[in-house]
């Protein structure tokens, strides 16, 4: 029984590993584009994805990139709750943390509602809402692991990417603009950029180069919104499980096994046993994951279809980005 076992291991490793190497690779160039020239390493890895899309149709690499796509996808998810502990959601007192679940549900609601207006599925605006009221294009692929099977979802999937990307890198410019016009002082212009950026990355550099008390409360903040990650993709999964059954037939679970791995490591990262060096190696890893995932995801990815989606999703988009900046503004303003 351990020698089939093996062997099968062994067989199963020969079909994934061509798959799996490709899409390494382009994450690695992606990387070093990204390192040398200052853009997204999502929106490289995914243009690049793009550009190695035959290789999907390929009999040795198909299983492979189906595989990066979908598994290392959501191990990528699980690892990001290394990012988050208690203590530092609780640092903050209760304002923010008000401000940090306000402003989520209300714009993914909103983002719904927007979608269904312009004539998409409503699970569309879930996933550009999510994406941009939560972590950008790791919460849209995060969302896009737990949603229903559709024939549109990984269309739906990298326009979200390529657009929350795009967004995120012009926000980092704007937004320390406007803090500064608007007078915010250190700690409201953290606010203001860690509740309004898209991605991580962005929200870092934009924080520290206002001022270092701005940058460590962006990124904390940036976190909280990285925390509202799981409530979103249990929120999703239950929509899974009322839609019925997905594309194996198998009913999906209440609670995803990496939104499960989340929170666990949350939970584990909050006890202050885990080293500096153990979170830093497992966030990198989690980068890594989602990095390797997106350039799969744009193999799989024919452009001829991808450039058919027309104006009105970029006009949703663009939408739900003022949007979350006007609302942020009012509750800043408020509380």
């Amino acid at each position: 029984m351990t020698v089939i076992a093996i062997s099968a291991v062994n067989n199963r490793v020969r079909e994934l590993a061509p798959g799996f190497m490709v899409s390494l690779i382009a994450a690695a160039a992606a990387s070093f584009l990204s390192e040398h020239y200052g853009a997204p390493v999502m929106l490289f890895a995914l243009l690049l994805g793009l550009a190695l899309n035959f290789l999907s149709a390929d009999g040795r690499c198909k299983p492979g990139i189906e595989f990066t796509a979908r598994t290392v996808l959501r191990i990528g998810v699980a690892l990001l709750g290394m990012r988050i502990t208690l203590e530092q959601i609780a640092s903050l007192g209760w304002k923010p943390v008000a401000l940090v679940v306000t402003l989520v549900v209300v714009t993914i609601l909103v983002s719904v509602v927007a979608a269904k207006a312009l004539g998409f599925q409503r699970l569309f605006g879930m996933l550009t809402g999510g994406a941009t009221a939560i972590c950008g294009a790791s919460a849209a692929l995060a969302l896009a692991a737990a949603l229903p099977h559709h024939k549109q979802k990984e269309h739906a999937t990298l326009f979200t990417v390529i657009g929350v990307s795009a967004l995120s890198t012009l926000a980092m410019i704007i937004y320390p603009m406007i803090a500064d016009w608007m007078h915010f002082s250190p700690q409201q212009s953290g606010v203001f950029l860690g509740a309004t950026i898209h991605d991580v990355a962005q929200v870092v550099g934009a924080g520290y180069s206002m001022s270092t008390e701005t940058g460590d409360i962006a990124t904390v903040v940036k976190l909280m919104r990285v925390a509202m990650l799981l409530p979103v993709i249990v929120c999703a999964a239950m929509i899974t499980r009322r839609a019925g059954f997905d594309a194996g037939g198998k009913r999906p679970p209440l609670l995803p096994w990496f939104a499960v791995g989340f929170v666990l490591l949350a939970c584990l990262n909050s006890t202050g046993w885990v080293s500096t060096a153990v979170q830093g190696a497992v966030n990198d890893l989690s980068r890594w994951c989602l990095v390797i995932s997106i350039s799969a995801l744009g193999m799989k990815t024919q452009l001829k279809e991808l450039a058919t989606v027309g104006f009105k999703p970029i006009a949703l988009m663009v939408g739900e980005t003022v949007f979350l900046v006007l609302l942020v503004i009012a509750l800043m303003h408020w509380m």
